[in-house]
């Protein structure tokens, strides 16, 4: 069968919701919420990826997906029977629910990994370079995770999903993740035991030590609770967002690159191999001597920090 990704209709809708949003923030006093050199820049590198995101389709969807699934799943007497066994799956509407639901788990590990493995961070941290929350953030993407993202999701065509419905299900969960990016839609009560939501998507972009790599998830927030990285918006803490080390440029070649640029410094002043691979390999912040430090470490020394002097605010030590 052949579908449409659901992406192709959702640009029109992103432009226009975008300008709904900076048209609203500009006529009810929100004059901060946009800057216009951040949204060229951050329209700018949307527009990249849009039109990396075909050609790299045909590479990884129709090469990579096709190819996986062809193997796993050989035709025998007609009908496509799975490596382990069973007859692969079809296009019944609960076999949708459960591509979907594979999806949302798969999107939960590619977007932590993004956090947890600097290289992958390099190319991630673009979404997250902006000081700003906005619908216009939302189009900041990396162009880099096009090369890698298929590789986490290539299982499920190896388990039987069809090629074209882990493309639609992908592009399903990007409508998703694109209007989660705004500050105009307030906590929504009982849907928050379930779906991944605005404000925990608030928390996702913030710079709070507190906030630091929580809430991954794509539509559910259930594998955040499952694997520990679930937090909720709290209103009594001033939400910073962007990242510690900004950038601090509209340029978006550095905004692309910085971080590559960083890691080749670290890998450059290194002596042993061991830790050449850690500042490649390991996660964002990790450092042989201590002069940096990884989420992890931070948020232990701000917990400490807070039961021995909760009095006193905390200062990040890099």
């Amino acid at each position: 069968m052949d579908f449409t990704n659901p992406l192709v209709y959702g640009v029109p809708v992103f432009i226009a919701f975008i300008l709904f949003e900076l048209t609203y923030s500009k006529t009810h006093g929100d004059d901060h919420l946009y800057n216009w050199k951040d949204l060229a820049a951050s329209g700018f590198m949307g527009i990249g990826s849009a039109l990396l995101g075909p050609l790299f389709k045909v590479i990884f969807a129709i090469v990579l997906f096709e190819g996986v699934y062809e193997l796993c799943n050989p035709l025998v007497d007609g009908v496509r029977q799975n490596f382990l066994g069973y007859e692969s799956f079809g296009y019944a509407w609960y076999v949708w629910i459960l591509c979907q639901l594979a999806d949302d788990f798969t999107y939960y590990w590619f977007h932590r990994a993004n956090h947890e493995i600097r290289v992958l961070w390099a190319a991630h941290i673009v979404h997250h370079s902006s000081d700003n929350y906005n619908l216009g953030t939302a189009v900041r993407n990396g162009w880099f995770t096009i090369l890698y993202k298929p590789l986490f999701y290539m299982w499920m065509t190896a388990i039987g999903f069809p090629p074209e419905m882990v493309v639609v299900c992908l592009g399903i969960e990007a409508l998703w993740q694109f209007q989660l990016h705004s500050v105009y839609v307030p906590k929504m009560g009982f849907i928050e035991k379930v779906f991944n939501t605005h404000t925990m998507h608030q928390v996702h972009h913030a710079q709070n030590v507190e906030y630091l790599d929580k809430n991954h998830g794509g539509f559910l927030n259930i594998f955040d609770k499952m694997f520990g990285t679930w937090k909720e918006l709290d209103d009594d803490i001033d939400v910073k967002y962007g990242v510690i080390h900004s950038p601090d440029s509209y340029n978006p070649v550095v905004i692309l690159t910085h971080e590559f640029k960083d890691i080749w410094n670290d890998v450059k002043k290194s002596k042993k191999l061991s830790h050449k691979l850690m500042y490649i390999f390991g996660p964002p912040g990790w450092s042989h001597d201590g002069s940096t430090l990884t989420v992890k470490q931070q948020q232990k020394l701000q917990k400490k920090h807070k039961q021995l002097h909760p009095e006193l605010a905390y200062n990040r030590p890099n």
